[in-house]
């Protein structure tokens, strides 16, 4: 049986996030940079654990941005940090985990959001997630930057998706590392 917990950073034991970190290094075969752990942190992490053994399992978090629509800022749960153990995949588990985060989103935020690889991405559209199809870019410390290289985020709930105009750009907020 497992077990699934969402706790805020502040609420997890040093152990927890260091058992956190090295689930999404080996997920991410050692390519998931100190500036992607920090975005995960700060927010709401959902975890679950094997009961008998105690051993993490799967681990995602959502994390408080702003992006700018037509003039209005909007509070937007930015998932980040999603890894399931690799034995345990297509198990369930990345359902179960994003179950919980969309709760955090839809209770919590104006609009969730993510950058998907092309690996996870069926999870999420599977689960309602639809591409932005509009334009989309960051504010930097010299304004806006366009994103050309990154794939258009996945927003949720589809209704708060679809409130937006995709004549509009959608501006996330400046971050160290990738910028979504």
């Amino acid at each position: 049986m497992n077990v699934l917990r969402t706790a805020h950073t502040a609420d997890l034991d040093p152990a927890e996030l260091a058992a956190a970190r090295r689930l999404l290094d080996d997920a991410f075969d050692g390519d998931f940079s100190d500036a992607d752990w920090a975005h995960g942190l700060g927010g709401v992490h959902a975890l679950v654990h094997d009961d008998a053994t105690g051993a993490l399992l799967a681990h995602g978090s959502v994390a408080q941005r702003r992006a700018v629509h037509r003039g209005r800022t909007l509070r937007v749960g930015y998932v980040e940090a999603v890894a399931v153990r690799a034995d345990v995949r297509r198990t369930g588990l990345g359902g179960q985990l994003m179950g919980a985060l969309e709760r955090v989103i839809e209770r919590a935020h104006d609009l969730g959001a993510l950058s998907a690889s092309a690996d996870g991405e069926p999870l999420y559209t599977g689960r309602g997630w639809v591409r932005w199809a509009g334009p989309f870019a960051a504010y930097g410390p010299d304004g806006v930057v366009a994103l050309p290289d990154e794939d258009p985020p996945l927003l949720f709930p589809p209704a708060a998706a679809r409130a937006l105009d995709p004549g509009h750009p959608l501006l996330f907020d400046w971050r160290d590392g990738d910028l979504l």
